[in-house]
């Protein structure tokens, strides 16, 4: 097929071409990101001093973010959360998101922290496993809220009560919010 100025368009050829570099641009891609984020190896061409930088700087960043989600953490474990975070995230990319990411750092904590006090192994179970359970209806994407719902109200706690809300037609002369 040839356009308005005679050069050929569509070529087979050139397809194939085009399909080859996209595959070696995508393997490029997924070295580059497992040096950054899975502590591989740094692919050819690629300063290994700036991925370095780079990949820290990330991984740290990943550690903030977990510790906004979950606050306990770093109070939990003061000075040490960030390098024990660091560590962890060392070679361990994150996947399911932030959420899930703290959870399996407090697992690898418990599992492989011997430095752990014993108060210290005692609060991160109790927060592991307040979180671990199966979680409240109502809760996610999926659910008609966006916050957790308590289940159990105590015993003797008042039930608010709304009045159920009157409608109005366009001829009512009443205000909203008077009854």
């Amino acid at each position: 097929m040839s356009d308005a100025t005679g050069n050929t368009t569509g070529n087979a050829h050139d397809e194939h071409g085009t399909e080859a570099a996209r595959r070696r641009l995508a393997r490029a891609q997924a070295d580059l990101l497992a040096a950054l984020v899975a502590d591989g190896p740094v692919p050819a061409g690629f300063d290994r001093d700036r991925l370095r930088v780079q990949s820290r700087a990330l991984t740290v960043k990943r550690a903030s973010v977990v510790a906004r989600i979950a606050p306990e953490l770093p109070r939990l474990l003061g000075d040490r959360y960030r390098p024990a975070f660091v560590s962890y995230a060392r070679g361990r990319p994150m996947t399911g998101g932030y959420r899930p990411d703290a959870m399996r750092f407090v697992a690898h904590l418990l599992e492989h922290d011997p430095a752990l006090s014993r108060s210290e192994r005692r609060r991160l179970r109790r927060w592991y496993r307040a979180r671990s359970g199966e979680a409240p209806r109502g809760w996610g994407l999926a659910g008609p809220r966006a916050f957790p719902v308590r289940l159990f109200r105590p015993r003797g706690a008042l039930t608010p009560h709304r009045a159920p809300r009157e409608e109005t037609s366009p001829t009512d002369t009443r205000q909203h919010g008077e009854r």
